[in-house]
């Protein structure tokens, strides 16, 4: 606790102020993306005084990416400008259990985002699946629900992981107890790892699978509309939806290696690959917020509409 009275002294290197700067505008621009799709679903549930089940996963994979963003960079500017900040030891546990819980809520919103369209697009005559189209509905909520609760568990057990951590390096001060401290260090990373590897294999599990199913679905379709020459808008619809699948699913395994990356101690000791890591994990957010906000009619026509009417406002100045 003696960092809480000694001064705080930045000490920036122009590799630290650079990072940090492309970091906030990443942070920033996904910040005002998310609060965007937030607002829009916010004010259309007020409205209407209901939700779909589509809107409702929007809203809260909005919500939890705009908190892991603010939490992320306020960590990252303690991190670079502050660092004896997260010395304290109320602060750097609060910030990365609560930036865990809102990474792994966007992870799991995100996947359940996809299975709902592919279980409400694909078409498949397997019984199991119909009774899934028929009941999607019903099951939103208690997905919502259970990936919230899991995300919670995941927050909470890296709090606690953290406390142990700090505790065993408070009380290990002496020669002797180094080679115990080591190894229940190895175990706190241990178990830290695999509570990270959990969240982010079983959300990419499901997210590859969903969408594997649903251009599986498409193409099969596809063809069915090629052998009874049905080359009218609908074949260039599912060519076009079949595309932005394909791209996601790129843009998920690309977020999902360098996720990957974070937990091989070997690559954060290369300040470049650091730093493309980071740049990416930071803009996936936004870039994948944007294109879900371009994707449903409704968004896109609101989003087009302000930045319409605030266009114009600057052209008149």
């Amino acid at each position: 606790m003696e960092a809480c009275h000694s001064p705080q002294q930045s000490n920036v290197t122009s590799y630290g102020a650079t990072t940090l700067a492309i970091i906030s505008l990443e942070a920033f621009a996904g910040m005002w993306i998310n609060a965007f799709l937030v607002c829009v679903l916010c004010i259309a549930w007020v409205k209407k005084k209901t939700l779909n089940s589509n809107e409702k996963i929007l809203l809260l994979l909005g919500c939890s990416r705009f908190w892991h963003l603010c939490i992320s960079w306020v960590y990252s500017f303690l991190l670079i400008i502050y660092p004896n900040y997260l010395d304290v030891q109320p602060t750097c546990k609060f910030l990365l259990s609560t930036q865990n819980f809102c990474y792994c809520s966007s992870l799991w919103f995100s996947a359940c985002l996809c299975v709902f369209y592919c279980i409400k697009i694909a078409n498949f005559r397997n019984r199991f699946f119909i009774y899934l189209k028929v009941k999607i509905d019903r099951i939103v909520p208690w997905l919502l629900l259970g990936s919230v609760l899991l995300s919670l568990a995941v927050g909470s057990s890296l709090y606690n992981i953290i406390d142990k951590a700090q505790s065993n390096k408070r009380n290990s001060t002496g020669r002797g107890h180094f080679s115990e401290m080591c190894g229940k260090m190895d175990d706190v990373f241990f178990h830290i790892y695999f509570i990270y590897g959990f969240g982010f294999v079983t959300s990419f599990t499901a997210v590859i699978f969903s969408a594997l199913l649903l251009l599986f679905s498409l193409w099969r379709h596809k063809r069915k509309m090629q052998t009874n020459s049905r080359n009218n808008l609908s074949m260039d619809a599912h060519i076009k939806a079949m595309k932005s699948i394909l791209s996601l699913l790129i843009i998920y395994s690309i977020n999902f290696v360098f996720l990957t990356s974070t937990l091989i101690p070997s690559t954060q000791e290369e300040n470049s690959m650091v730093f493309l890591v980071y740049v990416f994990l930071y803009g996936f957010p936004g870039v994948h917020s944007l294109i879900l906000i371009f994707s449903n009619p409704k968004l896109k026509k609101t989003l087009i509409r302000i930045l319409s009417h605030v266009k114009c406002k600057v052209c008149m100045r």
